[in-house]
């Protein structure tokens, strides 16, 4: 078992069990995400970013804003683990559905279509952050309306970016994953295994 120790900059419970997986352990740090008060991360695009550059720069900004916070907080320091997951569709950004008018559409577009699923991880040490991207490609099968307003009633889209949840019931959706599976579900385990390696804190 490893003995390896980060700080996560993510609330994601799938990115807790993720690293669970390969037996990283973790203490997460919050950033502040709250509508209404000022955000550590604004995750917007910028005009023309391509989709590869933005995760980059999300999980990076994550990352260093979690540095930061674990020097505020004189937490004893071990590397911080930042990432971000966008699915991308014709060259669009897809994130978090805002509403349920959101999610359908999203799913209506996503139906009986290959779509791309980015995901970068930043790890950040002393001086250092050490960034991949993870790029998968998912297959819908075509969808009904009426699988769509089903679907979105359960309430599982609404906080996973491109308004479904591969390893939830949306599973029954795809017909094809190319590439990373955990990527996918919101952390690349070799991508982020391969980071940890290279800082000197081999998972195996």
């Amino acid at each position: 078992m490893t003995d390896v120790a980060v700080y996560l900059a993510s609330r994601s419970p799938r990115r807790q069990e993720l690293l669970r997986q390969i037996g990283v352990a973790f203490d997460e740090i919050r950033l502040r995400e709250a509508p209404g008060r000022h955000r550590d991360v604004v995750e917007e695009a910028r005009d023309a970013e391509p989709p590869p550059h933005y995760v980059e720069r999300i999980a990076r900004t994550k990352a260093t804003v979690g540095w930061k916070r674990m020097e505020q907080r004189a937490l004893p320091p071990r590397p911080v683990l930042g990432a971000d997951t966008e699915v991308v569709l014709d060259g669009a950004i897809f994130g978090k559905p805002a509403d349920v008018d959101a999610a359908r559409r999203m799913l209506a577009q996503l139906s009986g279509r290959r779509h791309d699923v980015l995901t970068a991880v930043a790890l950040k040490w002393q001086d250092d952050v050490e960034v991949a991207v993870s790029v998968s490609h998912v297959t819908f099968r075509r969808l009904t309306a009426g699988e769509i307003e089903r679907y979105v009633a359960t309430g599982e889209p609404m906080d996973k970016a491109g308004g479904y949840a591969i390893q939830g019931l949306a599973a029954a959706f795809i017909t094809r994953v190319e590439g990373s599976y955990s990527g996918v579900v919101g952390l690349p385990l070799a991508e982020t295994a391969g980071l940890l390696a290279r800082i000197g804190r081999p998972v195996l």
